[in-house]
Parts: structure tokens; sequence; C-alpha cells
């Protein structure tokens, strides 16, 4: 049996600094799925070969707390800088992961590629809500490059499926979990059906890049389809003559209280309080850029 489709959105565009986006989640139909109260998508930017790249250079510094943030690059560099002293470049088809815990700083901005010459920029940033017990431990950062993300290729040459966070099949990530929760990057070849069977009890969701075919129902480039609680499975078809990308993501549901409060999301709104207390008093600490170069 197919899951139901509850509800699809477009989203809300929107600017962060220099970037255009999309932000997805929370919207009105839903302020998580699984573990994951936020995600921005980028869309597909084409730079002209003498755009001057843009710096790490604290202009765009922000703290974080109580979350795990999530950047997948489809295309272009992402650079990042913390103030737990990370430093690392993550490139096309890879991910950057950062436990917030008891409070970071973090900046972090995304140039073209210079290793395919594409000259495109495009991704998405998600938020992954701590459990409570997690929220209090040290911070964390983990870059993982394409070839460090687990792939399977499809049946029938009908593409491939990664596994970005979470496991499928025999295939797992690396990136740290600590709800159940999964990220799948589905590329599926022009003509060709996949069937995602779910997992009792996860919640599901799913952005169309391209646009889909979704259990017999097509959809535009750039909606999001979120999906009924009870069992069934998702098939996606791709009825044109270009591959299509659709990213799957949802996990258990994040059954403790929460709240979210501008770059802060924690359990109660005296812990929102605590965590922007520290934040004006210095505990998340200084970015040292030069020590990182």
């Amino acid at each position: 049996m197919k899951k139901k489709i509850t509800s699809t959105l477009q989203g809300h565009k929107t600017k962060v600094g220099e970037y255009e986006i999309h932000r997805m989640l929370p919207n009105q139909h839903a302020q998580a799925v699984g573990p994951f109260v936020f995600l921005d998508y980028v869309p597909p930017v084409l730079h002209a070969s003498n755009e001057p790249r843009k710096a790490v250079n604290g202009s765009g510094a922000h703290p974080h707390r109580g979350i795990a943030t999530l950047t997948y690059v489809l295309n272009g560099e992402a650079d990042h800088f913390d103030s737990n002293g990370h430093h690392a470049k993550v490139y096309s088809g890879g991910a950057q992961w950062m436990k917030a815990g008891t409070g970071i700083i973090h900046d972090e901005v995304i140039n073209p590629d210079p290793h395919t010459g594409d000259g495109l920029t495009h991704g998405f940033q998600f938020w992954v809500n701590l459990p409570a017990k997690n929220k209090v431990e040290k911070p964390d950062y983990v870059p993982v490059q394409a070839r460090e993300i687990p792939v399977k290729k499809l049946d029938d040459n009908a593409g491939w499926l990664k596994a970005v966070t979470g496991t499928y099949g025999q295939q797992s990530s690396t990136i740290p979990v600590y709800l159940q929760q999964f990220i799948y990057h589905l590329h599926l070849e022009p003509g060709k059906t996949f069937q995602l069977q779910d997992e009792e009890g996860l919640e599901y969701a799913s952005f169309l890049v391209n646009g889909a075919r979704i259990n017999g129902t097509t959809f535009g480039k750039g909606e999001l389809l979120l999906f009924e609680k009870s069992a069934g499975t998702i098939e996606s078809q791709n009825p044109s003559e270009q591959p299509i990308d659709i990213i799957f993501f949802g996990g258990a549901t994040y059954t403790e209280p929460f709240v979210a409060q501008g770059p802060f999301v924690m359990n109660t709104h005296e812990e929102i309080a605590i965590a922007y207390t520290d934040f004006h008093d210095g505990k998340y600490g200084k970015i040292k850029y030069e020590e990182q170069a």
C-alpha cells in the first residue's frame, strides 16, 4: 500500500545574507519531521567565472545551541570555521555536520567548486533537534566528502541512492545520530521507478529538486511533500528525459518538549533565555580565523 501524501508546499523565499533561500521547514503543516526542525534549500545559482569568491571573514558568524546543523552540498565548496577550533572545506556531493551542544559560533560560505568547474552553488541546510541529554554535551564537527558517503546502485540501471545520514540497507553514514533519522539522496534516471519501503513508526518527507511523479501524482520542482505516519511505500517515477534528484528525510518522532527561537532550539523557554545570556556573556568562544587558515 502506498503512503498517503498529507500536504505539499513550495516553501517561503527569503534572503539570508547574500543567499536567496527557500525555507521549507518549519511550515504551516509541520513544525518538525522526525528530529528535523528546520530545512533551508539553496537553489542552484550559476556564477560568472570572474565573480569574486566569498570569504569567511566574520560577517556571517552566528551562534547555535541545542541542535546539530547539517549542510549537504549538491554543487559547490562549503568553507566552515567555528569557535571550537574547526576548519574544513567540503566539496560537491559532500556534507558537514556540526553539533552545537552547549553553544558554538560558526561561519560558513559556499562558493563554486574549483574541482568541477561548473560554476554552480546548490545545496541544503538541515537542523537536527538534539535530545535534552545531548544538548549539554560539548560541540563537535564532522566534514564528510562525497567519496565518504555510502551509495547504493539501483537495479536495472535506475540510478543510485546515497545515505547522507542514517542507514539504508547495508549502507550506513558516518555522520553521528542521536535519534533515529535519515537523509537519502535518490538520483533517478529517465523513465525509471524506485520504491522506498518505509519503516514503521518513522516520519517521512521528500523534497523534489527537479519534480517527479510520486505515488502516481505529478509534482513540480521545489515541492516539499509530507506523508502520513501509517506504513506504506513511496513510489518515485521519473517521467522526464533527464535524470532527477529527490531528497527523502525523516526519522523518529521527537517526543520531548522543545522551544525554537532564533538560532537556538532548547526544551524550555528558560533554557532559551540562558542560551542568549551565555552567548552575550561570551561563553561560546571566538572564531580564530588566522589560526585555522
